[in-house]
């Protein structure tokens, strides 16, 4: 006999149904790059480098195979390996630091357990830890910043991620070295601290976090990093992280078998090549984003405050009469996209990406006559 025949109705209603936490799960909401009109604006609400890419990773590009990567991304692990004082068989690849950060909660978290991060952490954490059916638990905040003691207290026996990005993803608040030890040095030893330096090539050498050494030294840490935004390789999808031979091997069993393209390898390791194109990245977004900061200060009585960031990007909270909105929809109106963020909870904050210096004067400048003109 054939397989029984369902009536039209059957055949409408019935569908495969998704596992409850994939339902519960908001899709990733990326920066826009077009007004509410569809035009083209100057994008600065993704976070990536205005000084483009390394002329040396442009040239690699052209040399790339069309072939299957190397699965193993050798070289480029061997090169990341050198760059940083790491074993390369310590070293993992992902298809940008995303994948990782998924695959951290997908390979030591599951049904019944939780994973926990701070308030106005990066939106991903929430997703990586939705997706393997674990529960995602929040820290309270302080001021908009990491508190290592509210994440602490929230540790149980249902713990088997905490998530801490530093510098953090929107807000660019940073804990140093001392909190950073702090917090792994209470967590148990069978909870993993994922630290996620996406931005921490920003940070000058002297406030290093001491997170690399971490996770050389302990068995419970993974530090993941990105090409996406100082070395300006955001559309290759590059991630690498750094962990114990155990935590390397459960990522590498589960990651995608070809997750970074042989253009994106080639790319990648002509990047590290170019150390004087990051050194020139970072001291530009030094120098802007402290510039941009003071004429930000300077509009403090009209409720304008730019929060202390590390990265490459300034969180603005509109505290007067000027909300986030209006300003969001003023800036479009200048040709400037910039990320309002009601959906992470802050829908009284702009986070605006550091550009060139004219770009820079010219947002500073219309908020300055946004906040004047506000009633």
């Amino acid at each position: 006999m054939g397989p029984p025949v369902m009536s039209e109705t059957e055949t409408r209603i019935k569908a495969p149904t998704p596992k409850p936490w994939i339902e519960a799960i908001h899709a990733y909401v990326p920066g826009k790059s077009k007004g509410k009109d569809g035009k083209p604006l100057i994008k600065l609400s993704a976070n990536e480098n205005p000084l483009g890419t390394s002329p040396a990773a442009l040239a690699a590009r052209a040399q790339a195979p069309a072939l299957y990567p190397d699965p193993d991304s050798t070289a480029l692990r061997t090169a990341i390996g050198a760059a940083h004082g790491i074993d390369p068989a310590r070293v993992v690849m992902g298809t940008g630091s995303d994948e990782l950060l998924n695959l951290a909660a997908q390979g030591y978290a599951g049904l019944g357990d939780e994973v926990i991060y701070v308030r106005y952490g990066f939106s991903v954490y929430d997703i990586a830890a939705r997706r393997c059916g674990a529960t995602p638990v929040v820290a309270p905040d302080l001021d908009y910043g990491t508190d290592v003691d509210a994440l602490l207290a929230l540790v149980n026996d249902k713990t088997r991620v905490v998530f801490v990005a530093n510098p953090n993803n929107p807000t660019g608040s940073y804990l140093p070295g001392g909190e950073i030890a702090r917090l792994h040095a209470a967590l148990p030893a069978d909870v993993l601290l994922v630290i996620d330096q996406a931005y921490g090539e920003y940070v000058a050498p002297e406030d290093d976090d001491g997170a690399l050494a971490l996770a050389a030294a302990h068995r419970n840490v993974l530090v993941t990093r990105t090409f996406s935004k100082i070395f300006g390789l955001a559309g290759e999808r590059i991630g690498w992280g750094t962990g114990a031979p155990g935590i390397v091997a459960t990522l590498n069993r589960i990651r995608g078998p070809f997750n970074v393209s042989a253009t994106g390898q080639a790319m990648a390791l002509a990047a590290l090549g170019d150390p004087a194109f990051v050194e020139a990245s970072r001291v530009h977004n030094r120098d802007e984003r402290g510039r941009f900061v003071e004429q930000l200060e300077a509009l403090g009585n009209h409720g304008l405050r730019p929060l202390p960031s590390q990265a490459n990007f300034v969180l603005i909270l509109f505290e007067g009469a000027l909300t986030a909105e209006t300003a969001f929809d003023g800036l479009a109106d200048r040709g400037y996209i910039v990320r309002w963020l009601p959906g992470q909870g802050l829908p009284q904050a702009l986070r605006i990406t550091i550009g060139k210096p004219k770009d820079m004067d010219v947002i500073a400048e219309a908020l300055r006559g946004m906040a004047e003109g506000a009633k």
